[in-house]
């Protein structure tokens, strides 16, 4: 649960939901379901960026785009690549 204040979902504007759904859909087929879902409808990672949408899609959809099939990197490689940015950064996620 995120300490901050956050828009649920079902409170969503239309900006908001756009942007959820927009970077929801850059992800691997995986990544559909969050592992520990919350009531933004994402993850608490994603519920925490919903005071600013703009901001929510940007950062996400980055991700989103460096996890493309198309790039050089298989997909063991890009999921190693943000494992170890993960352990590096001591994220529990």
């Amino acid at each position: 649960m995120t300490w901050i204040k956050t828009i649920p979902l079902t409170e969503a504007d239309d900006k908001l939901r756009r942007a959820i759904e927009g970077q929801k859909g850059m992800y691997p087929k995986e990544y559909f379901e969050p592992v520990h879902p919350d009531e933004t409808g994402g993850s608490t990672i994603v519920g925490s960026h919903t005071l600013i949408p703009e901001v929510l899609y940007h950062s996400f959809a980055a991700f989103g785009s460096m996890m493309s099939p198309e790039l050089p990197l298989t997909r063991r490689q890009q999921e190693m690549i943000a494992t170890m940015v993960s352990v590096t950064n001591r994220c529990v996620y």
